[in-house]
């Protein structure tokens, strides 16, 4: 049969996306899964469904904050107590330099985008987003050279369209916010699923083995 396989729509901003990336690649759970993650834009999947910020949100602002440290200490994930300064930022830059990261050299996509996340929700810098920050966080892992094509590259139409082109595609999916979850489990079978919460939900869906993981036992 063939593998599971998981597709992470993503965007730096969101915490809980951060949470599902970590576990993603971490627990032994999804081991045997074949993923793949996927920048998109959240300014553009809010604006498309007509969504609010959950920090727009009277309450719903501070209870998301509660939320996403209680999520992060069930399944171990690094996260500051507190928002980076400035929260939410404007991370159309960030977002498009990783999706030239993916068209350029997408084997560095994950250790770049997870570098920028250790920065922003890891250190909690909320500069994180901007290029004064990202590019030297890139250039440890591209090299110099590579780096500044990457940088260059995002400020193009080509990337510009690409990032749209996948905010579309999370979108046509049914992602009304992140993180979304895509998923074909080992009978061909394809769904969607919205948020850290119903990770539990994306487990079963692709019959994998909860009991590797103790975080499991706090969802459904």
């Amino acid at each position: 049969m063939a593998a599971p396989k998981v597709t992470l729509y993503y965007d730096i901003v969101s915490p809980f996306a951060w949470i599902a990336f970590k576990i993603l690649r971490d627990s032994p759970t999804f081991s045997k899964c074949d993923i793949t993650f996927v920048p998109i834009f959240l300014g553009g999947i809010m604006k498309a469904t007509g969504n609010t910020p959950p920090i727009r949100i009277k309450n719903k602002d501070k209870w998301i904050n509660q939320e996403r440290i209680r999520w992060s200490r069930y399944f171990s994930v690094p996260i500051a107590e507190t928002s980076p300064e400035g929260f939410p930022p404007n991370t159309i830059a960030v977002q498009r330099a990783l999706t030239a990261i993916s068209q350029q050299a997408p084997e560095k996509l994950v250790p770049a985008t997870e570098a920028v996340w250790q920065e922003f929700w890891v250190k909690g810098d909320g500069k994180a987003t901007q290029p004064e920050v990202f590019g030297p966080l890139f250039e440890k892992i591209l090299g110099a050279s590579q780096a500044k094509a990457v940088i260059e590259a995002a400020n193009g139409p080509e990337i510009k369209a690409r990032l749209s082109a996948n905010t579309q595609q999370a979108y046509d999916s049914g992602a009304f916010g992140l993180p979304w979850f895509e998923c074909t489990n080992s009978k061909g079978e394809k769904e969607g699923f919205w948020g850290i919460d119903h990770l539990g939900q994306v487990v079963d869906f692709l019959g994998l083995d909860r009991s590797l993981n103790r975080g499991f036992r706090a969802v459904l």
